[in-house]
């Protein structure tokens, strides 16, 4: 009887194995597409992957049903066979035995600078960044801590230096916590944080800004990278038309008008699976989802980052390695990148990649130096031989070893007509305790202070012996004639300081020592004197070259003959 009725209901569980398998290959695909968001693409190998997932599982299924025999199964086996001889294939054309000149070309023409001092400006002293990435997350996390019923919901994001209106800042958005408190607050975060990279201030929520109108409205961060369903960022741009293409180094950036955006790099492979190239990008509107395409040559001027950091360092590798293709196993030529890269502003405005640069088995001298413009991805070489980062850093922390300070990542500058690497040096609770100056030429040459200012008094005073550098054209933006009206000795830290100023420049106070000039310490009231500074903006300045009028001082014949 049981039999019977089973036997009845034979063609009923049969049209429902049927149904269930229908929606079964019916949602497979969708749900795959949704939460993997695979590249669309047959030169990447998620393309590939995708279709090779599907067939297993449809095989899967149609063993399960016992039709290994049918059509279905057939065509499904032999998609699933053909995909692995395409990865396959395409795999063995993308290995670097056969593509290595491919492989060295990515980075483009690597243009050769003819002189450092010339081609990029001394930096203003208002212009230098001593607030490190690691410094500005712990001021961000302080001002979100005064803000505990904020702090319960969101977390500061990864920072990022921008330029916003000429001014060096660290910027990232608050990120939800999890997933719960996503649910709770869909409409996205509330704020973003700014702290700024050029002295060590304060970190400001920013809460509210003004729209095109000039009144005030509240930002909001609703598309996230980690937000989840139809906020989260990909997945936002994946669906608006983004399928078929890379994307990566998802950047949290602000407009001029402190509107804030995700900019986000769009790439396609150039070497089979591999030679990632980014040939635009794409700006979301943080909170209203709205999506614009630029190529890097019609990018809006305050978008800073377009050229990732791992693509470039990637091409650059290459580009060291494959100088005389694959085999080259005595390493002729072979340059390698030092380890991390630092992006750095010229006087330009212009933001760069900087590496040095090593030959190979060379680990504390550098060969010299790239930067590469992190918009149009133009790479720039400087044959200036020096000291690696990690050996300026070593000699910077060498200076101050009984304090036990470590030091931030150097930056490279042009100070006094030459490379110089720019760092603080840091107690173990983070904090920003002094400044230090390493010459990137000889990272002997150390200067420590307080503050920037102190720092680069010191490193003028170690540098002493190198006037000529000093004194290159390049570097003096002022010379200035004048009778001392009033002149004070000062000693700090046990070296003799003289602050002076001059009857016709009654606004500015002007400080020297012995280093800049051995008429200094000899000069009096009413003396007339010609001093050179570069920067004329600060109350108190620095000069870099003193010279007593009243004095005619010469070498005897002895001192120019050895001289």
């Amino acid at each position: 009887m049981v039999k019977n009725k089973l036997a009845a209901l034979a063609p009923l569980f049969a049209k429902a194995k049927i149904v269930l398998y229908a929606i079964f290959l019916i949602a497979i695909l969708p749900l795959y597409l949704y939460f993997a968001m695979p590249v669309l693409n047959m030169w990447f190998l998620d393309f590939a992957m995708g279709i090779f997932f599907v067939s297993i599982a449809v095989v899967s299924v149609e063993i399960v049903l016992n039709r290994k025999s049918s059509i279905l199964m057939k065509i499904t086996s032999s998609f699933g066979v053909l995909t692995i001889l395409y990865v396959l294939i395409i795999g063995l054309g993308t290995w670097d035995l056969f593509r290595a000149k491919s492989y060295y070309n990515l980075i483009g023409e690597v243009k050769q600078g003819n002189s450092f001092s010339e081609e990029i400006k001394q930096v203003d002293i208002s212009d230098i960044r001593i607030v490190d990435q690691e410094v500005a997350h712990r001021l961000g996390d302080k001002v979100l801590g005064e803000r505990p019923a904020l702090g319960s919901q969101v977390h500061v994001g990864t920072f990022r230096i921008q330029s916003i209106k000429g001014q060096l800042y660290w910027v990232a958005p608050l990120i939800h916590s999890g997933f719960f408190k996503w649910m709770n607050n869909t409409e996205g975060t509330p704020a973003y944080v700014i702290v700024p990279a050029t002295e060590d201030g304060e970190a400001d929520l920013v809460d509210e800004i003004k729209d095109e109108n000039g009144q005030k409205k509240e930002v909001r961060i609703k598309y996230q990278p980690g937000a989840y369903f139809g906020s989260n960022l990909h997945r936002h741009l994946y669906f608006s038309g983004y399928m078929t293409t890379g994307l990566t180094d998802f950047t949290f950036e602000i407009d001029d008008n402190l509107n804030p955006y995700w900019v986000v790099s769009v790439y396609s492979h150039q070497v089979g699976f591999s030679g990632a190239d980014v040939y635009g990008i794409a700006v979301v509107h943080a909170e209203t989802g709205a999506i614009d395409f630029y190529t890097p040559e019609e990018a809006p001027a305050w978008i800073d980052r377009i050229q990732p950091l791992d693509i470039v360092s990637q091409q650059l590798d290459y580009w060291g390695e494959y100088v005389r293709g694959y085999w080259n196993f005595s390493n002729k030529d072979k340059l390698q990148i030092t380890p991390g890269m630092s992006l750095v502003y010229g006087k330009d405005g212009k933001s760069y990649w900087y590496t040095g640069i090593t030959s190979v088995g060379n680990d504390a001298g550098t060969v010299g130096f790239i930067l590469v413009d992190t918009r149009t991805k133009e790479a720039t070489r400087y044959n200036i031989t020096g000291a690696t980062e990690t050996a300026a850093q070593e000699s910077a922390e060498g200076k101050v070893q009984e304090k036990g300070y470590y030091s931030s990542f150097p930056i490279t500058y042009n100070i006094f007509g030459s490379p110089t690497y720019v760092m603080s040096l840091k107690d173990r609770a983070g904090l920003i305790k002094m400044i230090a100056l390493v010459s990137v030429e000889d990272y002997q040459i150390v200067g420590v202070g307080n503050n920037i200012k102190e720092a680069m008094r010191a490193y003028r005073e170690v540098r002493g012996g190198k006037k000529e550098s000093i004194l290159d054209d390049n570097t003096i933006s002022y010379a200035h004639s004048g009778r001392i009206e009033r002149v004070q000795l000062d000693v700090t830290n046990g070296t003799s300081y003289y602050y002076f100023k001059l009857d016709n420049l009654q606004s500015k106070l002007f400080l020297g020592s012995s280093s800049n000039s051995n008429e200094l310490a000899i000069s009096k009231q009413g003396d007339s004197v010609k001093i050179f500074y570069d920067d004329g903006r600060p109350e108190v300045i620095d000069i870099i070259d003193f010279d007593n009028l009243e004095f005619d001082l010469k070498e005897t014949d002895l001192q120019q003959l050895i001289n």
